[in-house]
C-alpha cells in the first residue's frame, strides 16, 4: 500500500519497540498521525492495559490501520480519520513518529494532555532541541536501529503545568 519508504522494514518493527518499552505507562494515549501504525500498534501492545487512540488523516491509511487492528484482535485501540486539530483531551499521553517537528508536537501535547501527562518525543540520535519551560525531560533512551539506520533516542516528558 505504500505507507512506508523502500527498502528494510525491521528498523521501523525495532524503533516502535524500542520507544515504548520499559516504561510505566497508564492510563489513555494517542498516537498523532499514526500512519502504518508505528508507534501505536507497538504502544497498545507493549502496554495492553492501556488505551490507544490512533489518529490519521488520510482514509487509505486509516482502512490499512483498521484491518491490522482487526486482525491483531487488538481489543485496547480506537482509530480515528480526522486531523488532529479537531481532537480533543484531555489525554494521559501522547506519542508519535515523524507527525511534526519536536516543538510543534510538544504544542500538540500540551493541548491534548492534563497537567501530569506525558509525551514521548521520537528523535535522531542526535535531536535536540530547548524543551518548553511547561515540559520536564524524565526519561532518555538511545537505542540502535541497524547499522544502515543508524541510533535514535526517545525522550519521555511530563507536562508541568
Amino acid at each position: 500500500m505504500d505507507l512506508i519508504g523502500p527498502g528494510d522494514m525491521e528498523h521501523h518493527f525495532t524503533d516502535a519497540k524500542e520507544a515504548v518499552s520499559n516504561l510505566s505507562l497508564t492510563g489513555h494515549w494517542i498516537d498523532l498521525g499514526s500512519g502504518a501504525g508505528f508507534p501505536g500498534f507497538a504502544l497498545a501492545a507493549y502496554h495492553p492495559h492501556l488505551t490507544v487512540t490512533m489518529v490519521e488523516s488520510r482514509q487509505k491509511r486509516t482502512t490499512f490501520l483498521r484491518q491490522v487492528m482487526h486482525q491483531g484482535q487488538a481489543t485496547n485501540i480506537t482509530i480515528h480519520c480526522e486531523r488532529s486539530e479537531n481532537i480533543e483531551g484531555p489525554f494521559d499521553g501522547v506519542i508519535s513518529r515523524a507527525y511534526k517537528p519536536p516543538l510543534d508536537f510538544l504544542t500538540d501535547a500540551t493541548r491534548l494532555t492534563k497537567v501530569g501527562g506525558m509525551a514521548i518525543c521520537m528523535l535522531g540520535e542526535t535531536g535536540e532541541f530547548t524543551i518548553p519551560a511547561h515540559w520536564t525531560l524524565i526519561d532518555e533512551k538511545v537505542y540502535s536501529l541497524s547499522s544502515e539506520h543508524g541510533r535514535r533516542k526517545r525522550w519521555l516528558l511530563q507536562r508541568t503545568a
